[in-house]
């Protein structure tokens, strides 16, 4: 069973983010990066399916020469190879451009099942594995929290998480995408063997696509203004109470 998981490269949560001059992404030359926190529970349990069924894990990413990082970390947690689509304008790409160049990128793979984290850490929109479904031409399911593979008979059935504690069980053909929930199972760490053996282990770079049209378009950014305000109610208890419930009623809107 072939199994490729998408993965992204993100700022690491505890850098200050700080907004470029043009205002459209944030200022990410002298970032830290990380591997995306949901990409990593995709790559997990694409490690454990193999450890199941047999055959393969390829990790694949779209980006700049810098997410050779989080490729050789994937490799080190276990993954056999890798495909690193270079193009320095995927940092900031729609979900589009991103499906598009992952999808090229697999087409000659013909992986039997494809994960991605439910969303990045930066954007966050939650598409590309979705749209990436639909370019490809296969069954997706979304938010999942349990993976079981039948490889001989070429199903799946998965547990998607919905809203209010509910969940829903859904069986699809494969090959498929699946997008993978935080949490989904324990995360297992590169060991010193592992770093060593992805050393030798295949980064295929393949040339980013021709750009297409953006589809979306990211007008501006900027930092959430803080922002507070004190006031003062004067007079008698009962003219202060009265005061304060109406404050909050018409121009705090609490209740």
């Amino acid at each position: 069973m072939k199994v490729a998981v998408c993965i992204k490269q993100v700022v690491t949560r505890e850098w200050q983010v700080r907004v470029n001059e043009a205002k459209t992404w944030v200022r990410d030359s002298d970032a830290s990066w990380e591997l995306n926190e949901p990409d990593a529970y995709a790559l997990e349990e694409a490690l454990r399916l193999r450890e199941k069924h047999g055959g393969e894990v390829l990790v694949i990413s779209a980006g700049p020469s810098r997410v050779a990082q989080v490729l050789r970390e994937a490799l080190a947690r276990g993954a056999d190879r890798a495909i690193h689509v270079q193009g320095d304008h995927f940092a900031t790409a729609d979900a589009f451009t991103a499906a598009d160049a992952l999808a090229g990128a697999l087409g000659p793979e013909q992986p039997d099942l494809i994960l991605t984290g439910l969303q990045s850490d930066d954007q966050g929109f939650a598409q590309v594995g979705v749209v990436l479904a639909e370019k490809i031409g296969v069954a997706h399911s979304t938010i999942i929290m349990e993976v079981q593979a039948d490889a001989a008979a070429g199903t799946l059935r998965v547990k998607r998480e919905l809203e209010g504690g509910w969940f829903q069980w859904v069986a699809m053909p494969l090959p498929a995408v699946l997008t993978i929930q935080s949490g989904i199972n324990q995360l297992r760490y590169a060991t010193l063997k592992g770093i060593m053996a992805a050393k030798k282990k295949e980064i295929r770079i393949v040339p980013a696509p021709p750009v297409p049209a953006p589809k979306q378009r990211i007008a501006a950014v900027y930092m959430p203004e803080k922002a507070k305000q004190t006031r003062m109610i004067s007079g008698s208890a009962a003219e202060a109470a009265k005061e304060l419930v109406r404050a909050l009623r018409e121009d705090a809107r609490v209740f």
